[in-house]
């Protein structure tokens, strides 16, 4: 009896909104859109977050609204979940971006892997960054901060009333920019050795022309960029760590 005094509509609307909500938040944050997860698992996952954050939520939708009304705010708390794992997808964009410079600098673009997390083919260089970036990110406790952004924006938003500001357009484009630019500072130490063994190359090939450069060139190009890449892997993963809370802090923009 309890449980059907408790099924008034207001709460039913509160629930199938918190449910979209995290339905748009699971479909687009990273890690929880690896295409390894199954989706009889992610739909369990939502329910089951549902089911243990709606005593949380204290505002209640209007009795009186309409099929259209609560379309459009189901619609709303999609956004939210999209617009919030677009500013960390960009985070992750960095790492792929410069993965996919250094590859191309080592002559490895062809080298493409199917990328279990994305369900795409990707270089192997940038796959691997990818990976590690993705171990990073849970070493920060990163199921902790997903739960404390669930929470917070119940607590600032209220169900079916999401919309997002100008700040945040702006912090999406100033980031779309940053990628470019942090994608190549993280490949430029290897694309600046590999365009001087190029020329090194190309001296030798003039001194000596019998110089073979496809049988001794690109293993020795190969091995310079392994060797350097093995030593800026912290940099980039400190420098990822960084974006990624960041990022992550960026998102109460969200909330005003």
């Amino acid at each position: 009896m309890e449980l059907l005094a408790y099924l008034t509509e207001g709460n039913v609307a509160n629930f199938l909104l918190l449910l979209l909500r995290f339905s748009g938040i699971i479909a687009f944050f990273p890690f929880f859109e690896n295409q390894l997860l199954n989706m009889q698992i992610k739909g369990i996952l939502i329910f089951w977050l549902t089911v243990l954050f709606i005593p949380i939520v204290e505002v209640i939708p209007p009795a009186d609204m309409t099929i259209l009304e609560f379309i459009v705010a189901g619609l709303s708390e999609i956004m939210l979940g999209f617009l919030a794992s677009m500013a960390l997808q960009i985070v992750f964009g960095m790492i792929s971006f410069g993965g996919e410079l250094i590859s191309f600098a080592m002559g490895l673009t062809i080298a493409n892997a199917y990328d279990p997390v994305t369900g795409t083919q990707k270089p192997i260089v940038g796959q691997l960054l990818t990976l590690l970036a993705l171990l990073i990110m849970l070493a920060l406790d990163y199921h902790h901060l997903f739960f404390y952004f669930v929470s917070s924006s119940i607590q600032e938003i209220p169900l079916g009333s999401f919309m997002f500001s100008d700040n945040y357009i702006q912090y999406i484009i100033k980031s779309f920019s940053n990628l470019f630019l942090i994608g190549l500072t993280m490949a430029f130490p290897i694309i600046a050795l590999i365009l001087l063994s190029d020329i090194i190359f190309g001296m030798i090939m003039k001194a000596h022309p019998q110089f073979n450069l496809l049988a001794i060139g690109f293993p020795v190009k190969i091995t310079i960029a392994f060797a350097v890449l093995i030593v800026i892997i912290p940099a980039v993963m400190i420098h990822f760590k960084r974006e990624f809370l960041s990022a992550f802090d960026a998102l109460t923009i969200l909330f005003q």
